[in-house]
């Protein structure tokens, strides 16, 4: 489905999202667009559908809808471009969440073009701007259900008051691993704390050479930003996070805050040197990201206590930076291995080195004898020979339904080797011509 929201700035967005793990609480004030919405009041298909006739792309009655809404939304992106014709690679990022491929994924992409080519039919931006300013709130949501409270608070005061009084609340963001422990677990959430209304977590601020992401921005919107100082380093994984549904709806905060130690997001943060913000009764508190991490989903996170921004340094010469992500299927995929590593040179020696794995402990962790080997040191293939035996000491792996414990050890020790591959003085191209995500325009 397609959800209208208005930003901070008063301004509609459109975003597909994953339909069957919003919980319905959290649409209150937004427009909601399904497959019927489509329709023209003449009765005249829209584009979208049309092209899905003409180029033969209908599916099952449970997976074409899916197709066009994430059609249409990227069909609403092209609204005021000189060509309204999508790429093939903005077909691919759309079509990232739809998995079905019966009766032939061919025609679906033939559609997706095709719809470009058809007369445009416009969504009222302006008309849909105002019915969803009158639907907005100036005061806290409590919704009551069955012994559950549902509430949205609108003020970060209102949010600090309240997981003070509900220190046991479950904290919602977008939705995305939450909804599944109701979809797939069956599990009973209790009273709920919805962030997505709280505005001073919904902001982006640059200063002082860090970049602040509140922990309600979305990764989408949280990767975007990040990916205009860091295009080459961070291009790729904003495009394999998930899937455009799940970054529309799920938050960089969250994200952190769950902890997984497959998380996509926490290697990279934290060889970059990201600090986290705690947000309490008490006020904020501040710490380094790796510190938040104690063991299997246990974290640093005093009683009453939310994860209110993460803090990212920006680029700073000398630095070398690289993440990577292995999984079995390109899109819509859990890490096997997530590799980050930083090496800050001076000269031709090395100062600082950090290097972090998800998938290779109970956290998200550094390896630091391998990192230790390496201060001081050229950065050469001596070097790297030590380091990438050491991490046999720095983590212990298990096997499991992803990868067993000697593929992630091998495969982490060879991105160690990759980094270096492509980072080393005689490195034979920079990042940026062997990665097609940097060069999108």
């Amino acid at each position: 489905m397609v959800l209208g929201s208005l930003n901070e700035a008063g301004q509609v967005e459109l975003k597909a999202v994953n339909s069957c793990i919003q919980l319905t609480p959290t649409l209150d004030g937004k427009a909601l667009y399904t497959v019927e919405d489509l329709q023209q009041d003449n009765g005249a298909l829209h584009p979208v559908q049309q092209a899905l006739v003409e180029c033969h792309g209908s599916q099952c009655g449970f997976c074409t809808p899916g197709f066009a809404m994430s059609l249409w939304g990227m069909y609403l992106k092209q609204e005021g471009k000189p060509d309204t014709r999508p790429r093939r690679c903005d077909i691919d990022d759309a079509l990232s969440g739809n998995l079905c491929r019966c009766t032939g994924y061919r025609p679906i992409i033939d559609a997706a073009h095709r719809m470009g080519e058809l007369p445009r039919v416009e969504l009222d931006r302006a008309a849909l701007a105002r019915q969803l300013t009158a639907l907005q709130r100036d005061s806290m949501v409590t919704y009551s259900s069955n012994g559950q409270q549902f509430h949205a608070p609108r003020t970060l005061e209102e949010l600090v008051q309240l997981r003070a009084e509900k220190p046991a609340a479950c904290l919602l963001a977008g939705s995305t691993d939450v909804g599944l422990w109701v979809t797939k677990q069956m599990r009973d959430l209790g009273d709920i704390i919805y962030i997505g209304q709280v505005g001073a977590l919904k902001t982006v601020k640059e200063a002082d050479g860090l970049l602040e992401i509140g922990a309600g921005v979305s990764l989408n919107d949280a990767y975007q930003a990040l990916c205009s100082h860091y295009p080459d380093e961070l291009s790729e994984m904003w495009q394999r996070f998930a899937s455009l549904p799940v970054r529309n709806a799920g938050t960089l905060g969250g994200n952190v805050a769950n902890g997984s130690p497959i998380g996509d997001s926490m290697p990279w943060l934290i060889v970059l040197g990201t600090q986290i913000v705690l947000r309490g009764k008490h006020g904020q508190r501040v710490m380094p990201l790796e510190d938040f991490y104690l063991d299997y989903q246990k974290k640093d996170l005093q009683a009453g206590e939310f994860v209110e921004a993460v803090r990212v340094p920006l680029p700073r010469a000398g630095i070398k930076f690289r993440t990577y992500k292995l999984a079995k299927r390109f899109d819509q995929d859990i890490s096997a291995v997530c590799a980050a590593f930083a090496l800050t040179l001076d000269g031709d020696l090395i100062q600082q080195a950090r290097i972090a794995f998800g998938g290779m402990a109970a956290t998200p962790k550094r390896a630091a004898r391998a990192e230790a080997s390496l201060l001081g040191q050229r950065w050469s293939e001596e070097a790297l020979k030590t380091a990438m035996a050491l991490m046999a000491q720095d983590y212990a792996p298990l096997s499991d339904m992803r990868a067993s414990s000697a593929y992630r050890m091998t495969t982490a020790q060879n991105l160690l080797r990759r980094f270096w591959l492509e980072t080393r003085a005689d490195a034979p191209l920079p990042r940026s011509a062997v990665n097609a995500y940097a060069n999108r325009a």
